[in-house]
């Protein structure tokens, strides 16, 4: 009886495996809904809460940026694709101990921030010296720090922080305001953390393109005049040529007419003329007559000939 009741069991038995189905995690819209990874599950209910570590080397095939870790968590189903939001973002550990040494100081800090969309931040930067600073130091640089987050946040949504922290503005921006008082040698914003999704839905700013000044484009209007006179002249060339006004020589007869010279090349040959007109001859130099000559012989002669008297 047992042996056939088992028996049953491993007929009714179903392989999970082949129920499940293959779901595409894609990227937040501020990274361009970038197809991220592949995921199994038995439904859209189990895909949704999965988070993603994605590295943003992947992202923008930029191996500068391969040490900066991205965390998307799925929140909407659509057929097959799944779409994520921003989690957060951590650098790696070898990244991190390259930047820390001894005999230097680390200031840390950590600050909760809310954007313009209603989201809060919770971000994790930290700053680097040459040399051990005073406890004071510290403190100010830390309310610098906070200071240039709060600023920012409240002019910016939260892909607009996000990107700005991921870039790289964010700590210049910190480091052009610490400098005054010490000279910081390095400022990294290592972690961050999403608490609160954005409330109020607000489309990006985008980058405005630089407006050429006036004078510039009053500079290159009359180019463009100049090439129609000449596309005119062109055109009336052409035209009395129809006519019959200028006519071209005949095959055999002789052209008596000399190509007349550019006035560039007349200019040139000039400047050579009068160059050479302007170098002064050097003098000639004299050779020495052969009397002269003859007297030197003589004089070393004699000087050979005389003799000290012998001392006796």
């Amino acid at each position: 009886m047992a042996k056939a009741r088992s028996r049953t069991a491993t007929r009714k038995m179903k392989d999970k495996w082949k129920a499940k189905g293959w779901y595409n995690i894609l990227a937040p819209p501020a990274f361009d809904n970038v197809t991220v990874a592949d995921t199994l599950a038995d439904g859209p209910e189990s895909v949704i809460g999965r988070v993603t570590e994605v590295s943003l080397q992947d992202l923008t095939n930029d191996f500068r940026k391969s040490h900066i870790k991205l965390y998307f968590k799925v929140n909407k189903v659509e057929d097959i694709n799944a779409h994520t939001q921003f989690e957060g973002h951590t650098l790696t550990s070898d990244y991190l101990r390259r930047l820390i040494r001894r005999r230097k100081s680390k200031i840390d800090g950590v600050y909760d921030v809310s954007t313009l969309d209603g989201a809060t931040l919770r971000v994790k930067p930290f700053a680097t010296t040459d040399k051990r600073i005073q406890n004071s130091q510290k403190k100010t640089i830390r309310e610098i720090m906070k200071k240039t987050f709060d600023d920012e946040a409240k002019t910016s949504t939260l892909s607009e922080l996000v990107r700005s922290i991921i870039d790289g503005t964010m700590g210049r921006e910190i480091y052009k305001n610490c400098k005054q008082l010490y000279p910081v040698k390095r400022i990294e914003i290592f972690k961050t953390e999403v608490l609160q999704q954005p409330t109020i839905m607000m489309a990006d700013k985008k980058p405005k393109k630089e407006e050429k000044p006036e004078e510039e484009i009053a500079e290159k209007k009359p180019r463009k005049t100049k090439k129609k006179e000449e596309g005119e002249e062109v055109e009336v060339s052409e035209e009395l040529e129809t006519l019959g006004e200028i006519k071209e020589p005949a095959v055999g007869e002789a052209i008596t007419e000399i190509p007349e010279e550019k006035p560039a090349k007349k200019e040139k040959k000039a400047k050579k003329e009068t160059k050479k007109e302007e170098k002064p001859k050097k003098p000639a130099k004299e050779k020495p007559s052969a009397k002269k000559a003859t007297k030197a012989k003589t004089t070393v002669k004699k000087a050979v000939s005389k003799k000290k008297p012998s001392k006796k």
